[in-house]
């Protein structure tokens, strides 16, 4: 769906270079204000530069980062405090999945990378009793309110660029310099998916080309979904 001429397209792609800002690290706060205020042990899958980690590590006993990228991994050890309970490594998921349970496990923007039913089995089994699953993900635009809210987040992003670079030209934030492919699962088949696996998981759409989709281990049957 076709909302701007090639000429605006180029435009907006300029001026998005000039102000970039990581729409992934936008949602980092809403993800903590689903976690419990303490927990023991976190995962966080697909890692990068390992922003989300080093936060988790403020509520978590310790923190496993994994990530399929050596480059990216040692990044994210270069920049955290020895002084955090955090671990990197490098591992693809589900078949490299760091063994034992965990209170929280998230997943930002990575399992559009892997196999989606196996990777949300894998959470689940790994997930310790009362748990909470925070994952953040893209989906593939196909229903009329996808390209609704697609349209809706083409001036919001210009807009959030300038606003978070406080209108001076930047270079792009480490978490950004890892490539991302396109999702190609779309909202409602995730959502049909998810609640064969995560039983009560809550999703919803997301403004900045997002979904989110969070379930606990004490979650009833049914599947939710929002927008």
């Amino acid at each position: 769906m076709k909302v701007l001429s090639p000429r605006a397209l180029r435009a907006l792609e300029r001026f998005n270079a000039t102000y970039p800002w990581d729409h992934n690290a936008h949602y980092h706060r809403w993800i903590l204000r689903q976690l419990p205020r303490r927990f023991g042990c976190a995962l966080d899958v697909g890692s990068g530069s390992g922003d989300l980690a080093r936060l988790l590590a403020g509520r978590a006993a310790a923190v496993t980062a994994i990530d399929s990228d050596p480059v990216i991994t040692a990044r994210a050890r270069e920049l955290t405090p020895t002084a955090l309970p955090v671990t990197f490594a490098v591992a693809d998921v589900p078949a490299e999945l760091p063994a034992g349970s965990y209170d929280v496990i998230t997943c930002v923007a990575a399992i559009h990378h892997l196999p989606f039913t196996e990777a949300l089995t894998c959470f689940r089994r790994h997930l310790a009793p009362g748990g909470t699953l925070v994952v953040l993900g893209l989906s593939r635009a196909r229903a009329p309110v996808d390209h609704m809210i697609g349209v809706i987040a083409v001036p919001a992003n210009a807009a959030m660029g300038w606003l978070k670079n406080r209108g001076r030209p930047s270079n792009p934030p480490a978490s950004m310099t890892a490539r991302t492919r396109p999702a190609d699962m779309a909202f409602d088949d995730i959502v049909g998916e998810a609640g064969k696996i995560l039983p009560g998981a809550r999703l919803r759409r997301r403004l900045f080309w997002r979904y989110s989709l969070v379930w606990n281990q004490s979650d009833r049957p049914g599947v939710s979904s929002v927008g």
